[in-house]
């Protein structure tokens, strides 16, 4: 028989990801409020609320009963974010207080290990000489990061006897881009943006990322040598070579137009008050960039991933860099595709 493992937001891109590239050594039980789009062979999967304690629980007296009591690795993916700054009473509610309840629901279980998917986000950036390490300076400045934060203390308090691995994660893109930074990006350039030609932070800084199937294979190692890992592990997973805001810019003008395009730095009041414009006024199309994200636009993400090539043995085999050109490809054979399959208008 396969181990059992269970996998949070099971229908998320991340969750379908790693249930497809799991289900060959593991039985891969699903917990989501919507059902996949496509399952695997012997998959078990339940439809769970992580705001209801109940809901939860219903799940695990069914998993315990059908699966027994010993579960491989739990890959806890479930969470609330948003970039538009709406429901910040989610983060709390799903983030935090839904890993509590999942928590609770296995009591009674035996965890061999318990996978929590945080964020570079809650680190403090860094200088353009420095790199950012496990032990660097936490210091997460918005929602988003901030509930990793919470949710790392809770189950550092609560986790007993389950080991547990604190995944902090880089921002994470596949062939098609699915990553929300890059493909906003992406557009303003295509479209010519007047946001395009200007940017309000430091234009030698910029943040990593990850390929998805680097982060699945990171996944697969650690469940793997769950039995080698210490108690408590903290690993950063991303691409240990950042470009910056200007490489980006000029690589993606390049690919799509033939020429770099050149970025002019402006003052962040006047970037916020661009920002406020679009973002209430009706008669401008909305942006995805908010007036709080201006405030951010200095930061600078390097990180090194030393630990994660140690303890698991990984190291990223894709980057971002060398997978433009296949998005941009698919942009330009089918934008309406490519821009429904991106979430943009």
């Amino acid at each position: 028989m396969k181990p059992y493992i269970i996998i949070t937001g099971r229908s998320g891109r991340i969750g379908s990801r790693a249930a497809e590239r799991l289900s060959n050594q593991y039985t891969v039980i699903g917990f989501d409020v919507v059902s996949p789009k496509k399952m695997f062979a012997d998959e078990l999967f339940f439809q769970v609320d992580l705001s209801s304690q109940e809901s939860i629980n219903e799940a695990f007296k069914t998993i315990g009963q059908k699966c027994g009591k010993t579960i491989a690795s739990v890959i806890h993916l479930a969470a609330y974010y948003s970039f538009t700054g709406e429901h910040p009473e989610k983060y709390d509610l799903i983030t935090v207080g839904g890993t509590e309840r999942i928590l609770n629901g296995l009591k009674g279980f035996t965890v061999e290990q318990f996978i929590f998917s945080s964020t570079m986000l809650v680190y403090a950036p860094c200088k353009t000489d420095e790199r950012i390490r496990e032990d660097s300076p936490v210091d997460a400045k918005w929602d988003y990061p901030i509930s990793k934060v919470k949710t790392e203390k809770l189950l550092r308090e609560r986790h007993g006897d389950i080991p547990i691995v604190l995944f902090r994660i880089a921002g994470v893109y596949d062939d098609g881009c699915h990553s929300i930074p890059i493909s906003n990006q992406i557009q303003r350039i295509y479209e010519k943006q007047l946001e395009s030609k200007v940017f309000p932070g430091n234009l030698t800084h910029g943040a990593s990322f990850i390929h998805m199937d680097d982060l699945v294979d990171a996944l697969e190692l650690a469940i793997e040598r769950r039995s080698q890992l210490p108690h408590e592990t903290v690993v950063l997973i991303g691409e240990d070579k950042t470009l910056s805001i200007d490489q980006l810019q000029r690589r993606i003008s390049f690919l799509l137009f033939g020429k770099e395009m050149h970025t002019i730095r402006i003052p962040k009041f006047l970037a916020k008050i661009g920002a406020w414009v679009k973002d209430k006024l009706p008669f401008f199309p909305k942006s995805f960039i908010k007036p709080w994200m201006i405030d951010l636009a200095d930061d600078n993400y390097i990180l090194d991933i030393t630990r994660a090539k140690k303890l698991l043995g990984w190291a990223p085999k894709r980057s971002v860099e060398a997978t433009l050109p296949k998005m941009i490809d698919d942009l330009k054979s089918n934008p309406a595709a490519w821009y429904k399959e991106n979430g943009l208008k």
